[in-house]
């Protein structure tokens, strides 16, 4: 990479420095955007710039807005009593877009994770209690996953609400066998996960 253009080998390590982006996949994207027509990649890059400067975390459920408080919270038909936690904002998303659920969100900004040096304090706690001192919450749901960074998360989180919120009811997702599904084709984990999480008819 060093034969490079010194311009061209700022664009590659600027990209090369995002996650899931190796110094070739960031060389190939570089070389596409030279390709591009001028005012085109130039809109790409104060589109990019516009990303930084007119987004913004809302104060009360951590996730990316253009208004703080976002559109969500600031959402008066929404239920109070309920708070969905997710890991990251894409999760927000996707359950949000199903339509469903109606309280609200709190993105507690990543999983924790030791083997990735993500330790508690870098999760966002603080506003979880802030949004539980309120008194309004009465059920917490997390909505983590099934991995194991989402198992201690949860194991972390429930523990800190049971000790400090004792009224505030724990829940989470429903896990096991997806419908359509056929029991022969389960691997263990989600067949156990069926078994342990079963309900009453």
């Amino acid at each position: 990479m060093e034969k490079l253009p010194h311009a061209l080998r700022a664009v590659v390590d600027q990209f090369s420095r995002l996650p899931g982006l190796g110094p070739k996949s960031a060389l190939r994207i570089a070389l596409i955007l030279l390709q591009q027509p001028e005012d085109r990649t130039r809109n790409l890059g104060n589109a990019i710039l516009r990303l930084r400067e007119s987004l913004t975390l809302c104060s009360q459920c951590g996730s990316i807005s253009e208004t703080d408080p976002c559109v969500i919270c600031s959402d008066a038909r929404r239920s109070e009593d309920r708070l969905c936690l997710v890991a990251d904002w894409d999760a927000l998303l996707t359950i949000d877009e199903a339509g469903f659920y109606q309280g609200k969100y709190l993105v507690l900004g990543g999983l924790l994770s030791p083997l990735n040096g993500v330790q508690s304090g870098q999760l966002a706690t603080n506003l979880l209690k802030k949004r539980l001192d309120s008194g309004l919450i009465r059920e917490v749901i997390l909505a983590l996953g099934t991995t194991r960074d989402s198992e201690a998360t949860e194991s972390y989180i429930s523990n800190l609400i049971r000790e400090q919120y004792p009224e505030v009811r724990i829940t989470r997702l429903a896990q096991g066998i997806p419908i359509g599904a056929q029991l022969k084709h389960m691997d263990r984990e989600t067949l156990k996960q069926s078994l342990n999480y079963r309900q009453e008819l």
